[in-house]
């Protein structure tokens, strides 16, 4: 009874949030959020916009065409996700609220413009840019909540902030389900151009974190890339930079492949075109609902048995649901239910990305934070770009969805050996 009473005692005794705080903190939010719509719309709408576009571009519309062109375009966007790592500097020079309000407008802006594409050269390049745009989003946001947040809050900020993202896969979905089925591909590509009302709020109403103005001087004469690369950080840049390639490598090559699976899956059991892009938008909403869950649990688990070892249990998990979602239950002749069921569990582990929010800023000083954190990131969307172009060409020559997107479970089994390496924060205060 004592120990509940302590708890509840410490609870109380946290220091409470100014309005700046919690401005920043919705503003990064509603970015995250919908960055995370931004993200998926693509994956729900890819069937429908390339089966429109590629007969105007020259190509059949055939499922292995549409399975080739979709992986060519993701990889694209995870290209423009890599060079996001321009942010940093900039943040690390002007500011966090002001750069991050500019990565918001630029995806913003473009998702909504892919919606005139005519063909897909133009929603190749829109989606690019956005890429771009959505890339700064992450690292800076997870800049700003940690440096902006009071030491006791921040850590469960991190978890907080990351459901955003699967909120806004959330948000996809249901949009999907109401706009997309009845309105079509380029609805879903328009309602993309919110964000930039979250943008200019940003702008107006939120203040730099003290962490950062204290460091500013320093970081106008400091080369943030070179020092992260640098005796003093290089090891640990090098190990988040692997164990982020994984994360994005296994998470994005089950998401975005799982809207097309669903509906591969309902077609199979009968289902009309509309009930199973109906069906597919309800699984995407059960994959974010266990996303979300698994964000709100990691904080805990990290501060309870450490960083690395939550990460371990995390990756294992992804290991298995990929696995069992693509390699089994997709095969089975009744395999919508128990493939959907599996979801969710990878949706749960899919949270892993929690992590790195918390992790990354604790492991950089204020004068590189975001810099180091929009590098590790980008890093590893290239080589994600990289494995997602051979992941549609493996389904090409394979003539199935299942296996090649089972087989990138082996990434996670690659970085349960990684982890090791890594610097174990638990316990410290963020670095200054």
């Amino acid at each position: 009874m004592n120990t509940v009473t302590d708890r509840r005692a410490l609870a109380r005794q946290r220091t409470p949030l100014n309005r700046s705080q919690i401005a920043g903190f919705w503003g990064a939010w509603a970015g995250w959020t919908l960055d995370g719509m931004d993200s998926f719309i693509y994956a729900l709408v890819l069937t429908p916009a390339l089966t429109e576009l590629l007969p105007r571009s020259g190509f059949a519309a055939t499922p292995s065409n549409v399975g080739l062109a979709g992986s060519i375009l993701f990889a694209l966007f995870l290209v423009g996700w890599g060079l996001s790592f321009i942010w940093g500097p900039l943040a690390d020079r002007f500011g966090r609220t002001k750069v991050l309000a500019a990565t918001i407008f630029t995806f913003a802006i473009f998702t909504g413009l892919a919606a005139t594409s005519t063909n897909v050269w133009q929603l190749g390049i829109y989606r690019f840019i956005a890429g771009v745009g959505i890339g700064g989003e992450w690292a800076l946001a997870g800049t700003y909540v940690a440096e902006a947040w009071p030491e006791d809050r921040r850590k469960m900020g991190a978890g907080y902030l990351q459901t955003g993202y699967y909120a806004g896969f959330f948000l996809a979905a249901t949009l999907n389900y109401t706009i997309g089925v009845h309105f079509g591909w380029r609805a879903m590509f328009l309602t993309g151009a919110v964000p930039v009302v979250v943008a200019i709020l940003i702008l107006l109403r939120v203040k730099e974190p003290e962490k950062w103005q204290k460091a500013d001087a320093k970081t106008v004469r400091a080369k943030p890339l070179r020092e992260i690369m640098g005796p003093a950080y290089r090891r640990r840049t090098w190990v988040a930079c692997i164990l982020l390639t994984i994360a994005i490598i296994g998470l994005w090559a089950g998401a975005v492949y799982e809207p097309s699976a669903v509906i591969q899956l309902a077609t199979r059991a009968g289902m009309s075109k509309g009930d199973s892009m109906r069906t597919a938008s309800l699984a995407t909403g059960l994959l974010s609902i266990g996303t979300i869950l698994g964000c709100l649990a990691l904080p805990p688990m990290a501060e309870r048995i450490g960083r690395k070892m939550t990460l371990a249990v995390y990756f294992a998990g992804m290991a298995v649901s990929i696995a069992a979602s693509f390699g089994w239950a997709f095969y089975q002749p009744n395999g919508l239910a128990p493939f959907i069921a599996w979801l969710f569990v990878l949706g749960f582990f899919g949270g892993n990305f929690a992590l790195f929010s918390l992790w990354l800023p604790e492991q950089f000083e204020t004068r590189v934070r975001a810099t180091a954190f929009a590098f590790c990131t980008s890093f590893g969307r290239f080589v994600g770009a990289g494995v997602n172009f051979l992941l549609g060409a493996a389904v090409l020559h394979m003539q199935t969805l299942g296996v090649p997107v089972a087989l990138t479970a082996l990434a996670f089994v690659l970085g349960l050996f990684v982890i090791p390496f890594a610097p174990e924060t638990k316990g410290e205060t963020l670095p200054q």
